[in-house]
């Protein structure tokens, strides 16, 4: 087997499938070692009585023609081969609120969205418009995300520092409608204060512009960019988990796999979380300081997952989503207590191939901490070494699982006469097959008080190691193949990625 390669990538999410896939059709001889038996990191899905879920991607933004998903996708010849549904184009999302009848609707295209809030607050249409103003001003000051090169640092810089709870409450008083335009929040992890409101603009955007959904599955979005890696003569293996980087004479020469091999290369790019790339390298070139300073990092929440088989034919599909919140918690859904847990919820709908009319399955997704499970956190399960956590976790699941279907039931009154089965998830299932130590949802939580600080730059102090990921700039499809290609911009010391993909 051949262990020496221009371009070694430590894992195979989204950011180092497109680093993998853009520096193989640059010419580059690239290798993705990944420790799991699945590629795609958040892309994986899973099947659970002949049902697929998904085990991130619930939905996508940005994918209408010319956007700049669209745009990168077509690149990489992915937009021929994906099978997609348009969500409904009036309502992508409804919130829905305790205590409140109404559901709020979401509608794309930026006019049919304030058109249909309006609705709802007839006399808010300045507020509705000063907001979409100013999410596109703000998307507008990022040139990559925008597919623009030549791009001025300064130009993002103006817009970093704003807080979303503050600018959202200078639009309006109507609490309602300041908790109605945040309601999706769960897509970020909002924390009141603390969370830029950069974040909440470029993710909002994308959905405005354009929401779908993956028949069958995103777990197509990883398969096709495997086949194009190898097309290109790239290789990528699966069972394949880095312990150590070896750093020699100032760079890394290899890196090291649990059965003791040893992989060479030019260059290396690591798409773990940057805390656990920096405990993999031993070198005083790294300083202790920003060693510290990166550990210091609060993540994002994590969360406790239901995924619902459905009984045939019994449940309606619905071409949106929902998220739910109890009144009064908008700001801080994840600081939940045992008592009033969950303050929030979000629903997801698979869409498949085999019915548009009725609902295979359905996903609950609700904030959980790491520290809820962590009595059970010394044990590891994953696909090559499953272990049974005991009966004190199985028990813990079954009544969170429960209480999470019985408020959702509130919402949906025969929801537990369609359930055939359910099965759930943990942070600590995060962990096994994600990879973050905590589990966290989106890894490190963004800061309008100090942006910069949680701005992870691609380059590291060893000059041919290099960071790629959700953790760099945003998460998500879109976020992570935006930090891919930034990844791929400082290894290659130019910017012409970005005009062929923006003439793609």
């Amino acid at each position: 087997m051949n262990n020496k390669f221009d371009i070694v990538i430590i894992g195979s999410g989204m950011g180092g499938l497109i680093c993998a896939d853009v520096l193989g059709r640059e010419g580059y001889k690239v290798c993705v070692l990944e420790k799991n038996k699945q590629f795609g990191g958040s892309l994986q899905t899973y099947v659970r009585d002949r049902v697929i879920f998904d085990s991130g991607v619930h939905y996508l933004g940005g994918l209408g023609k010319g956007q700049n998903l669209y745009q990168v996708f077509k690149y990489l010849g992915l937009m021929d081969k994906l099978k997609l549904q348009k969500m409904d184009e009036d309502v992508f999302d409804k919130i829905i609120i305790e205590n409140d009848e109404k559901e709020y609707v979401f509608a794309q295209g930026y006019e049919n969205f304030i058109q249909h809030l309006l609705k709802d607050f007839p006399n808010e249409e300045k507020a509705l418009r000063a907001y979409c103003d100013k999410i596109k001003e703000v998307c507008g000051k990022f040139p990559l995300y925008n597919l623009r090169s030549g791009g001025d640092v300064n130009e993002k810089t103006s817009v970093l520092g704003i807080d979303t709870k503050t600018f959202i409450e200078s639009l309006t008083t109507d609490k309602k409608l300041q908790a109605v335009l945040v309601g999706n929040n769960m897509l970020y992890v909002l924390q009141g204060n603390k969370t830029p409101f950069y974040v909440h603009a470029m993710i909002l955007n994308s959905y405005i512009e354009s929401s779908w959904k993956c028949i069958d599955g995103g777990s197509a979005i990883g398969k096709y960019m495997v086949q194009n890696i190898r097309q290109h003569g790239g290789d990528i293996r699966r069972n394949a988990e880095v312990k150590k980087i070896v750093v020699e004479e100032g760079k890394v020469s290899s890196v090291e796999l649990a059965d003791g091999s040893q992989v060479y290369a030019k260059y290396f790019i690591s798409n773990m979380h940057p805390v656990r790339t920096l405990e993999m390298t031993q070198t005083n070139l790294i300083k202790h300081a920003y060693r510290s300073r990166v550990k210091e990092l609060e993540n994002t929440a994590s969360s406790f997952i239901v995924n619902i088989v459905f009984k045939k034919d019994a449940f309606p599909y619905l071409k949106n989503n929902y998220y739910y919140h109890k009144e009064g918690h908008i700001w801080n859904m994840a600081d939940h207590t045992s008592a009033n847990w969950p303050l929030c919820y979000s629903l997801f709908f698979s869409a498949s191939s085999r019915s548009d009319i009725y609902a295979e399955s359905m996903t609950i997704l609700a904030y959980m901490r790491f520290d809820e499970v962590k009595q059970w956190a010394h044990t590891y399960n994953t696909v090559s070494n499953e272990v049974d956590r005991g009966k004190d976790y199985g028990e813990f699941k079954k009544q969170k699982a429960e209480k999470l279907i019985d408020l959702v039931q509130e919402k949906f009154p025969d929801l537990r006469n369609a359930i055939q089965t359910y099965y759930t998830a943990t942070p600590l299932s995060y962990r096994d097959y994600i990879g973050n130590d905590d589990g966290s949802m989106y890894g490190i939580a963004k800061d309008y008080r100090n942006p910069l600080k949680t701005f992870i730059s691609p380059r590291t102090k060893i000059p041919n190691l290099y960071l790629t990921g959700q953790n760099l700039n945003l998460h998500g499809v879109l976020g992570a193949a935006m930090s891919g290609l930034v990844t791929c911009i400082a290894l290659l010391g130019n910017e012409d990625i970005i005009e062929k993909i923006r003439n793609a």
